[in-house]
């Protein structure tokens, strides 16, 4: 993706399921929990780097003998930091407890971070302070250990207001209106009713309060905590969270909008965001790593006891496809061969596009990210070129000579990396006009592989979302090669409504395919569309979320899909380009085709798969036209 988009975020959670002493005697250390989190964590730096936290907690520890324990960081490169903070602690007990420190049972009585359970987080902040106040893991502390609460997500939530008004109307008072709080506080609640209801119970039962704290911390009922915290949230979530007894989980939302994964055997349980890491740092296969379903839970007992459990009902699968397109790891075996189909379906329109002239087209792609896509439409180029190759065969009959077979079977695509990202570059400098010179020279160019007002270049994108860097950047890196045109191909359909469950994609105005739209509305004098969307959106305002529509839609119904992509690429055309300029876009259909189990499309479509959806696409258009800056949610 050229364009830099953030999104929220990734977790990894380990628990050992044998005392450190087995990992000593079969790994050679008792750091093998530790050190197996911080490869996951690394494993999923792509997932966010503004900030990291991890969270330990040692299992069955003594009355006044610490056992959880925290470490979060916003460094430029907070991973290291966090882990640099952890292993400080142990190198330390090496060098001067060099007897002792190979010793689980010393090592867990003296050192942090020596237990059974962790859980590490890395942030992207789409919204808010990046602060390490704002860093997971977050923390609910208490006296007793089953009411002290850990929470790291990967989530965003569209009705804050609503289930702040919640917390308020319990009796509460938040510190803060944002989602991170309110989830927190929310299941903070419930587990602390649910331990007031097991201590009633077992103190009318007779026992002594000594003896109910470790009655509790065997018998408090997750799911059911988790079920009536998550009653109401309206968002896609992975939250995991650990409570200060030993318990853990992730939890995932009803409509599977963010991913989670699991592996688990008799040594260990691991979750994290994408299924790869896990196969990479565990060593296993991919049919040993398994999704956790949507609306369910994945709960780890204090004993070592593993269950996946039905927290919400499952709703309409509607997982993020955005993930599939550009934001996971490319090394997982469906996405791989899912972004491959993306460029293999748009194939035919691209040869559609260059008139079939494969004689004078390059085909390239920029940047990195957009290779795989690449590979699968070359291999769809190839495949009609095949096809071609095969009439032309035929058609010369049995006078056919060896000079024109070979000619024939000769001709192949012309492919080249026609851009390399050179340099992130800062913009130190202050005036514009020497700021956008300097933005336009990120990428080198690799001169000679393009015939001068001849050739036609084709590059493909993961996406075009705001088309800034497009415009600013890689078009006139592209035309100082010469090329007679320059096709911009995206993987991805046009953008066309915010995303309101944890992608950086929350500003309407921002995005160039509702600028074009709005662009084509006033040039056809339909301004008057624009109004009465505004008016519809005003009228609805008040309305339950659960009763709105997404009248935004209606700003695109006038026009076909590639009146808008021709409006998108005059929109973005440097205006001392010299090439001609054509944008080509991915169709929803074929998304579907290429990635049929990930049917989540809402900013392609404006189909969201929850209530909190259409209010927030219908806040933000009124946001557009009111001139408010900022998210809609």
């Amino acid at each position: 993706m050229s364009d830099q988009i953030k999104h929220e975020c990734g977790i990894a959670l380990i628990r050992l399921r044998k005392p450190l002493e087995y990992y000593r005697l079969k790994y050679g250390s008792w750091q093998y929990g530790i050190n197996k989190l911080y490869l996951m964590m690394e494993k999923q730096h792509n997932r966010g780097q503004d900030g990291a936290g991890v969270v330990g907690v040692k299992v069955n520890m003594s009355p006044g003998q610490e056992y959880i324990f925290r470490h979060r960081s916003i460094d430029p490169n907070p991973i290291l930091d966090v882990f640099a903070k952890v292993f400080k602690e142990f190198n330390y007990a090496k060098q001067n407890f060099p007897n002792a420190f190979p010793d689980p049972t010393w090592a867990k009585s003296n050192l942090p971070f020596a237990g059974e359970l962790y859980l590490g987080h890395l942030r992207y902040g789409t919204y808010g302070r990046n602060s390490v106040e704002s860093t997971h893991p977050v923390m609910r502390q208490n006296n007793w250990r089953s009411r002290n609460l850990a929470l790291a997500g990967n989530f965003n939530l569209t009705n804050v207001d609503e289930l702040f008004n919640l917390l308020v109307g319990l009796g509460q008072f938040p510190k803060g209106f944002n989602d991170t709080v309110t989830v927190l506080e929310k299941i903070g609640h419930f587990l602390d009713e649910e331990n007031e209801l097991l201590f009633r119970q077992y103190k009318n039962e007779g026992y002594a309060n000594a003896e109910i704290s470790p009655l509790i911390e065997k018998n408090i009922d997750i799911r059911k905590v988790l079920e009536r915290a998550s009653r109401d949230w309206d968002g896609g979530y992975t939250i995991g969270g650990i409570i200060g007894h030993g318990d853990a989980f992730v939890v995932r939302d009803p409509w599977g909008i963010r991913p989670a994964f699991y592996y688990y055997d008799d040594e260990v349980v691991v979750v994290a965001s994408e299924r790869p890491v896990i196969q990479t740092v565990m060593n296993t296969g991919w049919n040993s790593v398994n999704e956790i379903q949507p609306g369910h839970a994945l709960i780890i007992k204090m004993d070592g006891t593993v269950n996946e459990e039905m927290v919400r009902v499952p709703q309409k699968r509607s997982s993020c496809s955005f993930e599939r397109i550009y934001f996971s790891r490319g090394s997982d075996r469906d996405i791989y061969k899912e972004r491959k189909k993306l460029g293999f379906l748009l194939a035919p329109t691209i040869l559609k596009a260059i008139h079939n002239d494969l004689q004078n087209t390059v085909f390239s792609f920029i940047p990195n990210t957009a290779e795989t896509a690449y590979l699968g439409m070359m291999e769809g180029i190839r495949a009609d070129l095949l096809n071609w190759k095969k009439e032309k065969i035929h058609a010369l009959g049995k006078t056919m000579t060896e000079d024109q077979i070979a000619e024939i079977i000769s001709v192949e695509p012309r492919m080249e990396k026609v851009a390399i990202k050179d340099v992130k570059m800062r913009t130190f400098i202050a005036d514009d006009i020497s700021r956008d010179d300097l933005v336009s020279h990120v990428y080198d160019v690799t001169y000679g592989v393009v015939e001068n007002q001849k050739d036609t270049l084709v590059v493909i994108d993961d996406s075009i979302v705001r088309g800034t860097t497009l415009k600013q950047s890689i078009l006139k890196s592209l035309d100082r090669l010469k090329p007679k045109k320059i096709i911009i191909i995206s993987s991805a359909p046009q953008i066309r409504y915010p995303d309101c469950y944890g992608i950086d994609m929350a500003i309407l105005g921002k995005f160039v395919a509702f600028e074009a739209a709005i662009t084509l509305l006033k040039e056809k004098g339909k301004s008057a569309v624009i109004d009465e969307v505004y008016r519809k959106c005003k009228d609805q305002q008040r309305l339950p979320k659960e009763e709105m529509v997404n009248y935004v839609k209606e700003i695109y119904r006038p026009f076909i899909d590639e009146e808008i992509s021709a409006k998108i690429a005059q929109l973005l055309t440097p205006f001392d380009c010299k090439a001609e300029v054509e944008i080509v876009y991915q169709t929803v259909e074929n998304l579907h085709i290429a990635c049929p189990n990930d049917l989540g499309d809402w900013y392609f479509t404006g189909d969201y798969p929850t209530p909190g959806g259409n209010k927030v696409v219908n806040t933000s258009f009124i946001n557009y036209i009111e001139g408010i800056d900022g998210r809609a949610y």
